[in-house]
């Protein structure tokens, strides 16, 4: 499991230019099953991906799809971890 940190270089007004491509590209991901969900942090400087997706690869290369990444927008950390303990209805996704 990864979870994605979304590190915005570029002022927020031309984050806000790109958000609706961003969003379709992750709708697309949800359709997918790339994603388990995704925002932005509180306050806005950043966002935020959870993926259930086995390999870091592929991750990589369907985040390089990201028009944040293409426009060079924003820079990803990608972070793995091995859940070990999960609410039951989250089962699923583990």
């Amino acid at each position: 499991m990864f979870l994605i940190m979304i590190h915005y270089k570029k002022p927020i007004e031309i984050v806000d230019q790109h958000l609706a491509d961003h969003r379709n590209f992750l709708e697309e991901g949800y359709k997918k099953d790339f994603f388990i969900v995704s925002g932005p942090r509180n306050p806005r400087t950043s966002g935020i991906i959870l993926s259930q997706l086995k390999s870091r690869t592929q991750l990589e290369d369907i985040l390089k799809q990201d028009p944040f990444y293409i426009n060079e927008v924003a820079d990803f950390e990608i972070i793995e971890f091995l859940p070990v303990k999960y609410h039951k209805d989250f089962a699923s996704f583990v």
